[in-house]
């Protein structure tokens, strides 16, 4: 299948909490871009659907963000760690405390260590 993306994902791998009211589930980035993320995690929302996300990053601060469920795979919890994409990709709608961090981690990302 033929990547549908202009903007290149940059695996990263943070904690994070979500939730459709409060960001209360628990998951992990897959990857980043500066227009969304993909949130590994066996609770699964339906695409369309706008949620709150809240990442903590190695440092503890934290980057909260409304976004859209574009896509979600749905994998039964003891299958999660086998299948490579297990959870859902958003696209970020707004951002609600932290956006100039998350700007400097996505381009942090790009730079070669």
């Amino acid at each position: 299948m033929a990547e549908k993306r202009y903007i290149k994902r940059h695996r990263r791998r943070f904690a994070l909490r979500f939730g459709e009211q409060e960001a209360t589930r628990l998951g992990f980035t897959e990857d980043i871009s500066p227009e969304g993320m993909f949130i590994k995690t066996t609770n699964i929302y339906p695409p369309g659907m706008l949620i709150k996300v809240t990442l903590t990053l190695p440092d503890e601060k934290s980057i909260s963000v409304m976004g859209k469920v574009m896509w979600a795979k749905r994998v039964p919890p003891q299958m999660a760690r086998l299948v490579k994409k297990a959870g859902f990709g958003i696209k970020i709608e707004k951002f609600i405390d932290g956006e100039e961090l998350y700007r400097q981690v996505c381009e942090k990302s790009l730079t070669p260590a």
